[in-house]
């Protein structure tokens, strides 16, 4: 079978709606995972399969500390910049100041899989107002956390880390605010 005809039939389990944001809402999903998959095998990156992308970041977070340390990386240690470690160890593993642990790091993949499975319905149900009042407060809630942990607890730094979810949340809210009137029928 061609490659296009694989991809046809892709399509039909895209979201029936018209417009790019049902297809959006499920697309922030793949993105998001297939990242984070690329990140952690990088002989193959684009392996990931459709079943399990919904749920790798969630299950990445409850297996390693390293990506979710990438997001969180802590405040900038003075001693980083004047120093370099030396090659045979990493330079994260000398210097750490994420405050990660394994309890913050499931959390973070509990809250990654609550969001997903909004987003998911979301984009298959965006006529309903609920539906879509949920995965915009999804959006919101993650702009306010990453924004919050980044100018006032410092728990992070603009950076690689933080930039992806930063962009993602920014735009997603506002496009879903500015679509409004579209997607939702009074």
């Amino acid at each position: 079978m061609s490659p296009v005809a694989d991809m046809s039939g892709l399509l039909n389990y895209l979201p029936p709606s018209e417009g790019l944001l049902p297809k959006w809402l499920l697309f922030v999903r793949v993105v998001h995972t297939s990242l984070a998959i690329s990140q952690r095998n990088t002989t193959n990156p684009n392996r990931a399969q459709i079943s399990v992308v919904s749920m790798a970041n969630s299950i990445q977070a409850y297996t390693s500390l390293g990506p979710t340390q990438r997001v969180y990386t802590g405040p900038r240690s003075p001693t980083l910049s004047s120093t370099k470690p030396p090659s045979n160890i990493p330079a994260n593993v000398l210097h750490s100041t994420s405050p990660v642990t394994p309890l913050s790091a499931r959390t973070f993949g509990t809250w990654t899989a609550i969001t997903s499975v909004v987003r998911l319905y979301a984009a298959y149900h965006i006529e309903q107002q609920g539906m879509y009042e949920l995965a915009l407060w999804s959006f919101g809630v993650a702009w306010a956390h990453f924004m919050s942990e980044w100018l006032v607890f410092g728990t992070t730094r603009w950076g690689k880390g933080l930039a992806g979810p930063a962009v993602v949340s920014t735009s997603s809210l506002v496009w879903m605010w500015l679509q409004w009137d579209h997607y939702v029928k009074a």
